[in-house]
């Protein structure tokens, strides 16, 4: 073979690479915290208009029986990275944000499944499953394993939650501008430093804390946090600047990976308390605080759209959009959330919200856009956040150990329009643990209150079984256990063996 000849087979070989590797679809998960399946226009809101996710709905498939694994964001957050029923394993509770990391680094997640498919990984935003080995941490120098060593290339991320300490910014292994003249330190038993707290200074806080939901400690920006942090002053975010940041961060991830196959989880922390956003977005929803919030998501998800299409990659990008759990008003804070609903549902016709075993608690908007390969329609096939590992593992053909991720299952048919069936049995938890499958909704009996009275959600806690028709009673008024007392002895049976299943 002479030179010349060799250089065209060489460029060929180059060429078709490449034109196989920007075939791969990039990626783009979008988790919005605490969005009810009735907050966004797409789904029925006539309060509160959300165009640009709406614009995403028309362009793809808008999900009415999608799901997260809990009505609470640890758990939830814990399933979606690893295809792990969270009740599986012990110490996946909503975290404190001074936790170990609990997402095995040696299992196959979401993230680590995209990397072996040649894919730059990413996270922007809210994290809330742990960092480093242990709670006693070193905030002020390399902190592992996190985002990075469970499959992320790069992470741009808060701990826990915006109502938890430590109030700063991580990026990769470190927190961003830190400073070793004022060193961070933060507990969630003993007060450290002496930073003043909502307890002892309410004259001190723009934004006042509803009593008995521990906001009361550590102030940061004005506004009373859960847990006690010292130090950092020049390390700590300010409320109505963070979500624009994260903003930032994801717009630049996909402005520099724009040349291959990338996956991007961004997090936003709307509509979660505490409630504060960008000034521009103050008081223009009429709904309050919550509100401004998520006219300020909706604004961020329209803005990754634009960044996206600048980029020459509309075609070639999935975009898939949920929320982490069901909605909640009153979480902590007096931000006229309830004052000003104003005849909003966040809810929509379900029953319950955040915490609550009923579905305003776990189901939740799920949109899949892809143009030029799904076409718009509206899907009532059962999915679940839980699913992703699996689905994106055939669309890859990745192959994931039989020792991994054992309650995900493949619906990317579903995902991308080709079929109108999902799954057909779900295990959701919300305080008590429930299933699904069909019509049929079963809630195992759980002593309890009815009603968490700090957030005025009832619980769907209940000594003696619940069986709900979903399909002619969505907001599950009619408990017709005593009906059909063979269908519970069925679906009890069914939850029992999947709660002893071990591996696939």
């Amino acid at each position: 073979m002479n030179n010349k000849t060799f250089f065209i087979v060489f460029f060929f070989l180059i060429l078709t690479f490449g034109l196989s590797a920007q075939q791969k679809p990039n990626v783009i998960y979008i988790y919005a915290d605490d969005l009810g399946y009735g907050d966004l226009s797409c789904y029925g809101a006539t309060k509160i208009a959300t165009p640009n996710i709406d614009r995403l709905s028309k362009q793809g498939i808008r999900f009415t029986n999608a799901h997260s694994t809990s009505a609470t964001c640890t758990p939830s957050r814990y399933a979606l990275m690893t295809g792990q029923y969270p009740w599986r394993k012990s110490g996946t509770g909503v975290l404190p944000g001074d936790a170990a990391l609990i997402v095995p680094t040696y299992r196959t997640t979401l993230p680590k499944l995209f990397r072996m498919a040649g894919y730059k990984t990413g996270i922007v935003g809210k994290w809330h499953l742990g960092l480093g080995t242990a709670v006693e941490k070193n905030w002020n120098g390399e902190i592992s394993p996190g985002p990075n060593d469970v499959g992320f290339d790069y992470s741009f991320i808060f701990p826990a939650t915006a109502d938890r300490v430590p109030t700063v910014f991580l990026e990769n292994h470190y927190v961003v501008a830190r400073d070793s003249a004022d060193p961070i330190e933060v507990s969630y038993r003993n007060k450290v430093g002496n930073e003043p707290t909502g307890k002892d200074h309410p004259e001190l806080l723009k934004m006042k804390s509803s009593p008995g939901h521990g906001h009361d400690q550590t102030i940061v920006n004005g506004i009373g946090r859960i847990g006690y942090m010292s130090g950092g002053k020049t390390s700590r975010w300010t409320d109505e600047e963070m979500p624009l940041t994260f903003l930032q961060k994801a717009k630049n991830f996909i402005d520099e990976n724009k040349g291959h196959p990338f996956f991007l989880y961004y997090s936003l922390t709307e509509p979660h308390v505490p409630r504060m956003p960008s000034t521009m977005f103050k008081g223009k929803s009429g709904l309050g605080y919550r509100g401004d919030a998520i006219l300020q998501l909706d604004w961020a998800v329209g803005e990754i759209m634009k960044q996206v299409k600048a980029a020459g990659l509309e075609k070639n990008t999935i975009i898939i959009f949920s929320s982490d759990n069901g909605p909640v008003l009153d979480d902590g804070y007096q931000d006229e959330a309830v004052t000003k609903l104003n005849g909003h549902t966040p809810w929509g016709a379900l029953r319950g919200g955040k915490y609550s075993a009923f579905e305003a608690g776990t189901r939740v908007p799920f949109i899949v856009s892809w143009p030029g390969t799904i076409k718009s329609k509206i899907s009532s096939a059962l999915i679940c956040q839980i699913d992703l590992l699996a689905s994106f593992s055939s669309l890859l053909h990745q192959a994931i150990p039989a020792t991994d991720a054992i309650d995900s299952e493949n619906i990317i048919d579903a995902l991308t329009g080709k079929s109108t069936k999902g799954r057909l049995v779900l295990v959701k938890q919300g305080g008590a643990l429930s299933i699904i499958k069909g019509n049929w909704k079963y809630i195992e009996p759980t002593d309890g209150p009815s009603i968490y009275a700090l957030v005025s959600i009832e619980s769907g806690f209940l000594k003696t079984p619940q069986l709900y028709n979903l399909n002619e009673d969505i907001g599950e008024r009619n408990n017709l256990a005593e009906t059909y007392p063979d269908i519970v002895k069925e679906m009890s049976l069914l939850l029992e063996a999947i709660k002893k299943k071990t591996s696939r």
